[in-house]
């Protein structure tokens, strides 16, 4: 790696984080987290990284302590909230270095589950998220920000996923550690006959994908269910096929969800004309490798 990772204390190191956040969603300073609060925070166990190139920020982590709501009662976890790149930085790994040292940090205060949520038709994020650091989900959250202002998510319904990232299991130790996990491809499931929900169309026009009218009732240990690999330029050039990914896909997650499935798996698929995305569902197997 040609950058650096660091653990941020600083009112000078903050105060560059408060900056890069602007570049990485641009639009409304109003969702800005200011500098004060992110220090308040750290003071208060939580955790800002940085990744740093020639002494300047290129990527962020935070995250901050709390609770999951369990039958017995209050159990502490840590929620990490944001994790940001510079536009001209990504693809470059930051994000994964980023997770990787907060993963560490969080098993030193004896911490073993970490929440975020992400929006789960950015098949990049989900492939970072779910493929390489191996977290899972079962909880769909609508609308969880309201209605958002920034240049990146303006417009559209703010429904996220939430995963759970359990640090200390081995699906996860194995996804960071140093020997690479061998990951999974979309053959591997088709040997596995998992069920396909729906087949998609592209439009002849544009070249963007077509939410289906109708999808498959849910039959298959595994389950797949594709997206576009491209939502962002979607949402860029064609704001209403967007919206209808989201409540198509809303109610496909909602579904699956419901009916005791867990996301454990993202195959991004190059090995067609055009790039393939699918999440894996699987029925009640939460620690699948």
């Amino acid at each position: 790696m040609s950058f650096t990772i660091q653990l941020l204390e600083t009112p000078e190191e903050i105060a560059a984080v408060e900056i890069l956040q602007k570049q990485v969603w641009p639009g409304d300073p109003i969702d800005v987290v200011p500098a004060h609060l992110l220090l308040t925070v750290i003071h208060n166990g939580g955790l800002i990284l940085g990744a740093f190139e020639d002494d300047v920020l290129i990527g962020f982590a935070f995250g901050l302590p709390g609770f999951d709501t369990t039958p017995d009662g209050p159990r502490p976890k840590h929620c990490s909230h944001m994790l940001g790149t510079h536009p001209d930085h990504r693809g470059r790994g930051i994000g994964f270095a980023l997770k990787r040292a907060q993963w560490q940090l969080v098993r030193n205060q004896g911490l073993d589950h970490i929440t975020w949520t992400y929006d789960p038709l950015l098949s990049t994020n989900a492939f970072l998220n779910i493929t390489r650091l191996g977290a899972v989900c079962n909880t769909y959250r609508r609308e969880e920000y309201g209605q958002m202002r920034d240049g990146l998510n303006a417009g559209l319904a703010s429904d996220h996923f939430q995963v759970d990232w359990w640090v200390n299991t081995p699906r996860v130790v194995q996804r960071l550690g140093d020997e690479n996990r061998h990951i999974l491809k979309l053959e591997h499931y088709a040997q596995a006959e998992a069920q396909h929900l729906y087949a998609l169309v592209t439009d002849a026009t544009s070249g963007l994908l077509m939410p289906p009218k109708t999808s498959s009732s849910l039959e298959g240990r595994l389950v797949l269910a594709q997206i576009p690999s491209n939502f962002q330029t979607m949402r860029e050039t064609d704001i209403a096929l967007a919206r209808d990914w989201r409540f198509f896909s809303r109610q496909v997650f909602e579904e699956a969800f419901d009916a005791g499935y867990l996301v454990t798996d993202f195959v991004y698929d190059r090995g067609s004309a055009m790039p393939r995305s699918f999440y894996v569902f699987s029925h009640g197997e939460s620690m699948i490798g």
